[in-house]
């Protein structure tokens, strides 16, 4: 095996590695970077290797703190499979953070609620020759939303004069179109929800009008004055009734 000359290097090359060392432009790494590596010297050329222990370190104590953190409950940005979510059964129990009702909490709305069938099977009673009827069964969910939960958006004035008067109007549209029968029931139920969430009115229980109208034989006679009766006129009752519950609730606890 033949040998191959080498050619040492010139004394001008040298002094041009003095001149312009290698250290400069490390040193204006990073900390944590020029930190992992070490020198050595090897014919008069300085050379860099990375310090293996201290990397070790270094990733150990990375580690060490994801466990810290998700001890503690802070995210990561790293997924994992141990960070998948457990099945939690806390939905299928009462609200810790709620206060135990008092007993006019329960008493006011539940009056309400009573009183408001009362008077609405008194005007049925009125109003039976002409065919027209208000205690509906959506009614009941209206009465337990305004007398229970008078802040929630389903209980705002708006959203349920809106919805009750729309989905009651779509009621009567559908079944002039298609009649009775599945499909009909559909299209109705299909742009109610439509209806309420374009005009960001928000009150389920109106979604059910169309339907009891096209199901309904004696409603079918009113026509469009299910518009009005149980509609608006309904409505207009039990916003009267709210009120009376919540100024109850407030002002006479016991």
């Amino acid at each position: 095996m033949a040998l191959l000359p080498v050619k040492p290097l010139s004394s001008h090359r040298f002094q041009v590695l003095r001149r312009y060392p290698i250290t400069s432009a490390l040193s204006t790494a990073p900390s944590m970077v020029s930190a992992g590596f070490k020198t050595h010297h090897f014919v008069g050329l300085p050379s860099y290797e990375l310090c293996i222990n201290k990397s070790v370190r270094h990733m150990r104590s990375w580690s060490n703190r994801r466990r810290v953190s998700k001890s503690v409950g802070v995210s990561m940005p790293v997924a994992s499979a141990e960070d998948s979510p457990t099945v939690s059964w806390d939905s299928w129990k009462p609200d810790k953070n709620t206060v135990a009702p008092s007993l006019s909490d329960v008493i006011w709305p539940a009056a309400g609620g009573f009183a408001a069938m009362a008077i609405m099977g008194r005007i049925d009673q009125m109003l039976n020759p002409k065919g027209i009827s208000m205690s509906v069964a959506p009614l009941g969910a209206v009465s337990a939303i305004l007398f229970t939960t008078p802040s929630a958006p389903a209980a705002r004035k708006y959203n349920m004069f809106m919805a009750q008067i729309g989905c009651a109007a779509i009621g009567v549209l559908a079944f002039s179109i298609f009649g009775p029968g599945w499909f009909s029931r559909s299209t109705a139920l299909a742009a109610s929800i439509a209806f309420m969430v374009i005009a960001r009115a928000n009150h389920p229980p109106a979604a059910s009008l169309p339907l009891m109208f096209i199901d309904g034989a004696k409603l079918q006679k009113l026509n469009f004055w299910y518009v009005l009766f149980p509609g608006a006129a309904a409505c207009i009752l039990l916003c009267f009734l709210q009120e009376i519950v919540c100024y109850l609730k407030e002002n006479m606890k016991f």
